[in-house]
């Protein structure tokens, strides 16, 4: 087992944050842990996870991740709702790649229990 600091940016280990969340044996307690797990998720190239927790209405049938891409960092900018006592949150984050970023605010809502993204606007 590699105890190597999860792609999330928290201090934890991979096998114990996000990890648990791609396995499946945890599932994001709010908003922001699924936005970090969806992060993680496009670092590890696991499309599966991305698919899952993508919301049904908006999910596309079908997503091809690059390979080449190398992300570097996530700083979460802002959040909004979100927790256990809410039905839908939103997440602002920056995600580093080598090359540039990318700035979103992210929509999330609950779907029988669990949290799914929504889509997202690129703020100016």
């Amino acid at each position: 087992m590699t105890t190597r600091t999860c792609p999330c940016g928290l201090p934890e280990a991979y096998e114990k944050c996000c990890g648990r969340l791609h396995m499946g044996t945890a599932s994001a307690p709010t908003a922001e842990a699924l936005m970090r797990s969806r992060y993680s998720a496009f670092v590890k190239g696991d499309a599966g996870y991305l698919q899952k927790t993508w919301h049904p209405r908006t999910r596309p049938a079908r997503l091809d991740l690059d390979p080449g891409m190398r992300w570097t960092g996530l700083e979460i900018l802002d959040t909004a709702d979100g927790s256990a006592f809410h039905s839908t949150g939103t997440v602002t984050f920056r995600a580093s790649y080598r090359g540039g970023s990318l700035h979103e605010r992210s929509r999330f809502e609950r779907v029988d229990g669990a949290w799914v993204y929504v889509d997202g606007e690129f703020p100016a």
